[in-house]
């Protein structure tokens, strides 16, 4: 079974400021992403030479909107280590094996949320998509991932 490090991901609260901060330590910005429906934007940063190797993702949560609730607070800003595996689903079933809760299962064939012994949110990505597997595609989310 192959696995390739992905990204840490980290909340911020000024997505200008961080950036600029990382951009000091000689990290650069590779590529960005906002999702209007979801309110937030993703940056991606690396040191050169290690583009799509060793990133930092930056999530930006939007302020929320009148009458809606903070999502996150502060003490939450780290969020998760991510790996590429071959086969998300023998990679689930094996740590399913072992004991360990799915919290948001690979129902799409391509993300999968894990946490560790101590709590650490793992995200798992299939290299490429596989199509939806049952028992995954109708498991439900458990807990917070």
């Amino acid at each position: 079974m192959t696995v390739k490090y992905l990204h840490s991901m980290i909340r911020v609260t000024d997505p200008q400021a961080t950036v600029a901060f990382f951009e000091l330590i000689g990290l650069q910005e590779v590529r960005r992403f906002d999702s209007e429906a979801g309110r937030f934007t993703l940056i991606f940063l690396a040191a050169p030479g290690q583009e799509g190797l060793a990133e930092v993702e930056l999530t930006y949560n939007w302020p929320p909107e009148e009458g809606e609730a903070e999502v996150y607070t502060g003490g939450r800003n780290f969020g998760h280590l991510a790996y590429r595996v071959d086969d998300i689903y023998a990679t689930c079933q094996a740590l399913m094996d072992a004991g360990h809760i799915i919290h948001r299962p690979p129902r799409d064939g391509h993300m999968a949320f894990v946490k560790s012994p101590d709590g650490i949110s793992v995200e798992l990505l299939q290299e490429g998509h596989l199509p939806p597997q049952e028992p995954w595609a109708s498991m439900p989310n458990v807990g917070s991932w």
